[in-house]
């Protein structure tokens, strides 16, 4: 087992064992245990009383995070060119098709979200195996197969974010930076968990929400009351 460095050691002490936090105390101490010399992500893992092998207990969706990721999302947007214009004026930073389909082929792979259109899915089919691996393959539940191209590149630029329970019941997604306040990483945290709520299939049994954890790049995680709900 690795040894713990001296600031990993003065971040651990920091946290009180067996102590639930609240979301506001929880994000109060992942920025004061952050020490890494560039802005980290704060990331949030949610465990969920589900089996995400039964497809009734799948628990997929999307939020706008009120105070944004932090984080300057790459969007490519794969339209027609009477589509172009609308999703550059939107702020996608890739627009185009066919020259990107190729590029893709490729292995490019260099965004962090692509928006398409309907109509464009059926040339996207092919590529799986390249987007599938790496979350990028667009998606009508996400609301990033739409004609509405403009609203789905300023939505995802503002800190739309799409989330899936993986296989072990856990939804991890990065919520914002440690530069933020800890009032916009609570409140962004607490976007996320009352949208999971929301989205609580009937067929789940038992306790929903699990356990809930704050961290940040590098730093331990802060267990926050899973209650908070």
């Amino acid at each position: 087992m690795a040894r713990l460095t001296r600031k990993q050691k003065e971040a651990l002490a920091k946290i009180e064992k067996g102590r639930f936090y609240s979301l506001e105390e929880a994000s109060e101490l992942v920025k004061e245990i952050t020490n890494t010399k560039f802005d980290a992500s704060v990331d949030i893992a949610v465990r969920l009383g589900v089996d995400p092998r039964k497809a009734n207990q799948m628990v997929r969706g999307v939020v706008s995070l009120p105070h944004g990721t932090g984080k300057d999302m790459k969007v490519l947007a794969l339209v027609t060119p009477d589509k172009e214009a609308e999703a550059k004026e939107a702020g996608a930073d890739y627009v185009g098709l066919d020259e990107y389909l190729e590029k893709i082929k490729s292995g490019w792979t260099d965004v962090d979200v692509i928006i398409t259109m309907p109509s464009v899915m059926g040339k996207l089919g092919p590529l799986g195996r390249v987007l599938g691996p790496r979350g990028l393959m667009p998606n009508p539940k996400t609301g990033t197969v739409t004609m509405d191209v403009a609203k789905a590149v300023t939505e995802v630029k503002a800190g739309k974010i799409d989330f899936k329970v993986d296989k072990t019941g856990i939804v991890h997604a990065a919520i914002g930076k440690a530069s933020f306040s800890a009032d916009k990483i609570a409140g962004n945290a607490n976007e996320l968990i009352q949208t999971l709520i929301k989205l609580k299939p009937t067929t789940a049994k038992g306790t929903y929400v699990k356990s809930i954890f704050l961290s940040s790049t590098m730093s331990p995680s802060v267990a926050v009351d899973p209650k908070v709900g």
